[in-house]
């Protein structure tokens, strides 16, 4: 069965005051020019799934000026389950809410149901800015695998932060320390394990399948030393560390200091040494690497998110990248300028014209 929304409204969210988009399973191909509001479409499909989108913008961010009313969408979503009517909105600016059928559901909730991954262009400089990108990146995919990586990740940062208070308050008795440490200990443990596991996954995916992208070598590495693992070395490495934590008032091991590195296995070349157009083809194919692995492991590809997917791709490459995902079976929202960017496609797929008008966003099935 293949996981995909057939019907999606858009209401004073960003430029779209009150859109309508029926769909079926197909590949939808959404065009227009800049700032007619393509990537906004996308942005509300990110929301039927845990966080804050493809933008991590606050609630407040993504309402409709100068209404600034609050926003809310809603969406009929066929899920292996069956069809689930899902509805999110934020009433001025508030904290986000989830029904699912009716019925109010935690967001975690969403991450079970539906499974979104997504390219954006902000992600074109992974490899070659900080590593605090990658190691979103890195969480994001984990969570795709894993929907309880988010709980562990929030506890880790949460206990994270007190035992920073402590360290920048110069607080050096171990008794006030050793509580936190087990629980960042343990929730550190389950990330490591969770980005462990999906690096394992992406790599068997692009190792056993043909792609016209090139193939990824992926690694964690730590900002220093070496990678604790197991939750015991986890509390070792926190209390060894407590001395040189509390000059730097943070801190300074765990998996918070992780990054992920990357390599163009063909040329041997580093991915941060590579061209723009490598470095975009490399990601492709671990977005493709992830949805096919998902498709594995939970019996559906993941609907995919590509914004402006054809910037640096050649025909021969658009064309390829339309096969692998009408052979993957997913639903994948994709935006261009042009139509002609999504001819190799043809009627495999689904139209979408964009036009903007007065600040307000209008779509027409084309």
């Amino acid at each position: 069965m293949t996981l995909a929304l057939t019907k999606l409204t858009l209401s004073h969210f960003r430029s779209h005051k009150h859109s309508e988009i029926e769909c079926d399973i197909r590949p939808i191909a959404i065009y227009g020019p800049n700032g007619a509001g393509k990537t906004n479409i996308l942005e509300a499909v990110s929301l039927f799934s845990p966080g804050r989108g493809i933008r991590r913008a606050s609630a407040q961010d993504m309402t409709r000026r100068p209404e600034a009313l609050g926003w809310k969408l809603k969406g009929i979503l066929e899920a292996t389950i069956g069809t689930q009517e899902i509805e999110t909105w934020s009433d001025e600016g508030a904290a986000r809410q989830v029904k699912i059928n009716d019925k109010a559901a935690p967001q975690t909730r969403l991450g079970e149901l539906c499974r979104v991954i997504w390219l954006i262009p902000a992600m074109d400089r992974l490899w070659i800015e900080g590593a605090e990108g990658r190691r979103r990146f890195l969480d994001r995919t984990s969570l795709s695998f894993f929907p309880d990586h988010a709980e562990a990740s929030l506890t880790y940062e949460k206990t994270m932060r007190e035992r920073n208070r402590l360290l920048k308050e110069q607080v050096r008795d171990a008794h006030w320390y050793r509580a936190l440490e087990d629980q960042m200990a343990k929730a550190a443990a389950r990330i490591h394990a969770n980005r462990s596991a999906t690096v394992k996954a992406l790599t068997a995916a692009q190792e056993q399948t043909q792609t016209a992208f090139p193939i990824a070598e992926l690694e964690i590495q730590q900002t220093e030393g070496a990678i604790p693992s197991s939750e015991d070395d986890f509390k070792d490495a926190f209390a060894e560390s407590r001395s040189r934590d509390i000059i730097a008032g943070r801190t300074l091991v765990g998996p918070h200091r992780s990054d992920l590195y990357g390599a163009y296995i063909a040329k041997g070349v580093p991915a941060a040494d590579c061209s723009t157009g490598e470095q975009k083809a490399l990601l492709i194919s671990l977005i493709l690497a992830n949805a096919r692995a998902l498709a594995e492991q939970i019996g559906t590809p993941p609907i995919l998110l590509l914004d402006e997917v054809a910037a640096h791709l050649d025909a021969n490459r658009r064309a390829a990248l339309y096969d692998e995902i009408c052979a993957l079976g997913a639903q994948a929202w994709m935006t261009g300028t042009e139509d002609n960017l999504f001819e190799a496609l043809g009627d495999r797929g689904q139209y979408l014209t964009i036009t903007e008008e007065n600040g307000i966003s209008h779509s027409a099935t084309s």
